[in-house]
């Protein structure tokens, strides 16, 4: 990366977000010295313009923003770094520094997919996931339509803990189909996009 530090009087703002839910953490300033180590030990460190020295984040609380990637934007005067935060971010204890719960359920979906495709590649003895995938497409695709037919059984006559029950039991086992033949929720979003354009047009 090839920053303007001096730009910005040696100091650049770092927008730190959730590597998981999107969600922006909070903002903090870095100079070259705070790049550079936040680099080398994959850990969040600032400058802080009160204290006027290198900040961890967490280094008292134990709380470190764990860096997953970090991308310059186009006019390389700012960072943007995607982060696995250990516990709330804010000093006041709430998950961001912006009172926002750092939550999004649906964005679990996509941490499911990769569990699922990591099961796939590794294969590990005793995972349910891995015996799945050992049984073969039929025996996957049986027990997508087995969950299909108990989802509409509770839709129809049962409660909707239930419902809500079996449709999870089927959505896993779709994902686990899926990746079989090398496809993902990805793929079905991205058919879902195309027939909601053709919709509007």
């Amino acid at each position: 990366m090839e920053l303007d530090f001096d730009k910005v009087g040696g100091l650049i703002p770092a927008i730190i977000q959730d590597n998981e839910t999107n969600k922006v953490l909070m903002l903090g300033y870095m100079n070259t010295e705070a790049l550079q180590k936040t680099q080398e030990t994959g850990k969040v460190t600032f400058f802080s313009r009160t204290k006027q020295r290198l900040w961890t984040k967490g280094e008292e609380s134990g709380n470190f923003l764990n860096v997953i990637s970090i991308k310059e934007d186009c006019d390389k005067d700012t960072l943007l770094i995607k982060v696995n935060p250990v516990g709330p971010v804010c000093h006041t204890g709430a998950d961001t520094c912006f009172e926002e719960e750092n939550k999004e359920d649906i964005l679990f979906l996509k941490y499911l997919q990769h569990f699922i495709e990591k099961r796939y590649k590794e294969m590990p003895e005793g995972s349910y996931t891995t015996s799945l995938f050992e049984s073969g497409i039929n025996r996957m695709a049986q027990k997508v339509g087995e969950e299909a037919l108990e989802s509409v059984i509770e839709a129809c006559n049962g409660t909707d803990d239930r419902l809500i029950y079996e449709s999870a039991d089927m959505l896993y086992h779709l994902i686990v189909l899926l990746t079989s033949k090398g496809l993902s929720l990805e793929d079905l979003a991205r058919e879902l996009q195309k027939r909601h354009k053709k919709t509007k047009n």
